[in-house]
């Protein structure tokens, strides 16, 4: 397991140290969380920019085509208008 040695402020530290105790952990354990939702969002990315390069931009604009109708539709349904052509503010 590798050591690491963070310089900051130390009215920084001293926030980060209230904040992992209003959390009921340790500051290493609150750096963990962040450092795992930090390489999460990277290697998400990273398989969006490889897909995006292999795929078909007409077939992408389909699919948010599509998904933007299923969400307009499952937000009508919420509000019983899923048999009139208005919106949830009309």
């Amino acid at each position: 397991m590798a050591t690491l040695t963070i310089r900051m402020p130390d009215d920084k530290a001293d926030r980060l140290k209230a904040l992992a105790a209003e959390r009921g952990l340790s500051v290493n354990q609150l750096f963990l969380e962040w450092a795992t939702i930090g390489i999460t969002e990277f290697d998400v990315y990273a398989r969006f920019k490889a897909r995006a390069a292999r795929g078909s931009r007409d077939r992408g604009l389909a699919t948010l085509a599509r998904l933007n109708e299923l969400d307009r539709d499952a937000q009508a349904a919420s509000y019983g208008l899923q048999d009139h052509d208005q919106t949830p503010f009309e």
